[in-house]
């Protein structure tokens, strides 16, 4: 089984550990202000960087509206490299940093835009939706994209009796589930929710008791089917704000119970923890030297630029359910 830790609002950067990080984030802070730059920090970073040096927090969908909103000149990309592409996307006049070019993604990795091209010969004349965790090259092949706060959404806006979904399968199966839409799959998973299993999390259920288990939906099916809910980081934040349960168990990157605990103090979170190495690669050192040497900056060719913006732009359109 999965290794259980508990989370509490007190647990997560006490004083001590602000105060010893204070030098870094007062220096992080001056680079900003120099640069007209912000910090864009997804719900899986480290709550050091999610609580003290973001301007701005939030899932893949609401780090790609921030770049059509923020006035800032720079944004500094605290996530993994296609959520930083994908501000590039759509905020082409801005220079978008990712503090290290290697933080990559599992789903991102396991397609390219030749297996998509493959995908539409199979399947003539389907559109295909393409969850945003992908490459732009693999963006530019497809018709729309979707994050799991909208792809429902996405999926039925096409007005279609068929889709192909790529990349993630069990993001897919999900939303074949909530949908009379056929749905074509393409057989790729994310290191960190595959590692869940049904039994494991009805054991948990069962060694905890009065339990509330929420799940984000690139997890299996089976854990799913334990689930009290099913949704996006934003939607599973939003949940635990307004119910505030006595104990909740966040089915996602373990990071994610750290950056909820602090404005929800009365729950504890159990959590079989799973993290996601390539997030942990960004860090509050690697976001200062970012700002200082301007690196490293993401350039997405133009011709593949174009292409996979449109894609963006008609998701931005459908918005968000939760």
């Amino acid at each position: 089984m999965t290794a259980i830790q508990i989370t509490r609002a007190a647990d997560v950067l006490p004083d001590e550990e602000r105060a010893a990080l204070q030098p870094l984030i007062d220096e992080i802070g001056r680079l900003k202000l120099e640069r007209n730059a912000i910090v864009a920090a997804h719900n899986y970073m480290t709550p050091d960087i999610y609580h003290l040096a973001a301007d701005i927090t939030g899932d893949s969908l609401a780090l790609a509206q921030l770049a059509l909103d923020t006035e800032a000149e720079v944004i500094v990309l605290a996530g993994v490299h296609f959520m930083a592409e994908t501000a590039k996307l759509i905020a082409p006049e801005k220079t978008v940093l990712i503090p290290d070019p290697d933080a990559g993604c599992s789903l991102a990795d396991g397609i390219t835009g030749a297996d998509v091209r493959r995908l539409k010969e199979e399947n003539p004349g389907v559109p295909v939706v393409t969850y945003v965790n992908t490459s732009a090259e693999v963006k530019a092949e497809s018709d729309i994209t979707c994050t799991s706060s909208n792809a429902v959404d996405v999926v039925e806006s096409l007005g279609v009796d068929r889709v192909i979904f790529t990349p993630d399968q069990y993001l897919g199966k999900w939303v074949a589930s909530q949908t009379d839409v056929e749905v074509v799959l393409w057989e790729g998973s994310c290191m960190v929710h595959e590692r869940f299993t049904g039994a494991e999390i009805a054991e948990y259920k069962r060694d905890w008791g009065d339990i509330q288990v929420i799940a984000h939906p690139e997890s299996p099916p089976d854990v799913l089917a334990e689930a009290d809910y099913v949704g996006s980081t934003h939607g599973m934040i939003n949940w635990v704000r307004e119910r505030q349960p006595a104990k909740v168990m966040m089915i996602t990157e373990c990071s994610m119970a750290d950056n909820v605990a602090e404005s929800t103090p009365h729950t504890s979170y159990v959590r079989p923890c799973n993290l996601c190495p390539h997030m942990k690669k960004i860090t509050l050192d690697k976001i200062r030297v970012s700002l200082e040497t301007m690196t490293h900056q993401v350039e997405i060719a133009p011709e593949v630029a174009e292409r996979a913006r449109r894609a963006v732009e008609r998701m931005l359109e459908v918005g968000r359910r939760d």
